[in-house]
């Protein structure tokens, strides 16, 4: 480690009083400038008395920022900790330290960090806001309770399956309304298929006839254990959704509070559609009151993923320079590796980022509908005919739509 000071000993400081934090699960390392204690680095446990010790010492001998990696979820208490104190902290990518040779250890990883730091080296993560970040983890809880529902869904089609009875196959979903009332006639005791295709709603699309022929099974006993359990689990994450549907309405109201109602009256939706597993109140007007814009009007956007831009990115996009900048920080700009006047690689670069996923869906889903669209126009004369309706026409559309949808940056 002393090699690596001395070989940046040239390069100018940029923040004269940083700190290097080294986070881990159970202790945190600390490095700071050797000029301003005698013991320029000290470990803290990771409870709280400890974390706000440190906090404390940092302040003491006059630190205003810090830095450190994102490890794993470990980070956030100490940074919300430093944060509330009045210190400047910044959340680097582990991807640009870690490939520096010859750190092996807790301490040397903290001053590497701290030299870094001051040199001004690292680059900041994006973090929004307190509030937004609030809304934020409870659209990401509620995603993560979409994913347990999901599965005893699973469950409750193959406890189905077991017993035969061809549900899945007549109607379009079985959490639909013909498809619950039948499942819960089933776990009350009801078998007569009969009375079971009695409940068949009036927008079901299969007959009566075609649900009683597939209603039709052997009830045994474990696999209708297997269903009411199934059943008994989706009906308490749907009562989990709905608690955390009221959650992310007063995190909306908290953001709101101070701002004023648009002039403009809100335009006409574009989805007149409920998209399954909506939130359960009006998100458009909120969002609307919020940003001073519609976000749903843009061509894709459908009110849980204008909310989802919202929260993942903050209504405040002066954090990135242009709409370029934003578009490379969700990977969806194309690599840029050139050497020798070579380019070597051109790949966009693969990302966690939950709103890339989000956009690349609903990319997807915009390129099917111009090519459906494109399907029943007739065709003019700069059309392609060699290559036209193919699905490659719909790869390309999705790929231009993600372009269209990072140019949100710049309403």
């Amino acid at each position: 480690m002393s090699k690596a000071i001395k070989s940046t000993n040239g390069l100018p400081i940029i923040h004269q009083r940083a700190a290097g934090v080294d986070i881990g699960s159970r202790f945190h390392v600390v490095a700071v400038p050797t000029d301003l204690t005698d013991e320029p680095v000290q470990t803290f446990q990771a409870f709280t008395a400890d974390i706000q010790r440190m906090a404390n010492w940092l302040l003491a001998i006059g630190i205003e920022t810090v830095a450190m990696e994102s490890t794993g979820v470990y980070w956030v208490p100490v940074f919300e900790a430093l944060e509330s104190a009045g210190i400047d902290v910044i959340v680097a990518n582990a991807r640009e330290t870690r490939s520096v040779p010859g750190r092996k250890s807790d301490i040397n990883d903290a001053q590497w960090l701290q030299r870094l730091h001051a040199c001004g080296l690292l680059r900041a993560s994006f973090r929004p806001g307190r509030d937004i970040a609030a809304l934020r983890t409870y659209l990401r809880h509620r995603e993560r309770l979409l994913d347990y529902t999901a599965a005893h869904i699973q469950h409750m089609q193959k406890a189905l399956t077991f017993m035969n009875l061809q549900l899945h196959h007549v109607v379009q979903d079985i959490t639909g309304a013909t498809g619950m009332k039948i499942i819960r006639a089933i776990v009350r005791g009801e078998r007569n298929p009969d009375v079971l295709a009695e409940f068949r709603d009036i927008r079901c699309k299969a007959s009566t006839e075609i649900i009683r022929g597939a209603l039709v099974g052997n009830y045994q006993p474990e696999h209708v254990f297997a269903l009411t359990q199934s059943l008994a689990l989706y009906d308490f994450y749907q009562v989990r959704i709905d608690e955390c549907d009221e959650q992310i309405a007063q995190a909306l109201a908290v953001l709101n509070a101070d701002k004023p109602l648009p002039d403009q009256p809100m335009p006409k939706a574009r989805h007149r559609t409920k998209q399954p597993n909506a939130i359960n109140f009006d998100v458009r007007t909120a969002l609307y009151q919020l940003v001073g814009t519609d976000l749903t009007q843009i061509h894709g956007i459908g009110p849980f993923l204008a909310l989802r831009l919202i929260a993942e990115c903050d209504t405040d996009l002066s954090k990135w320079r242009t709409a370029k900048h934003f578009t490379s920080w969700l990977t969806l700009s194309p690599g840029c590796k050139i050497s020798g006047g070579k380019v070597l690689s051109a790949h966009s670069r693969k990302s966690n980022n939950r709103l890339t996923a989000h956009l690349r869906l609903a990319a997807v889903t915009v390129g099917k509908n111009q090519y459906r669209t494109r399907r029943l126009l007739p065709p003019t004369r700069s059309s392609n005919r060699q290559g036209e309706g193919s699905d490659c026409n719909s790869t390309k559309n999705s790929d231009a739509v993600l372009q269209h949808h990072a140019l949100w940056y710049e309403l």
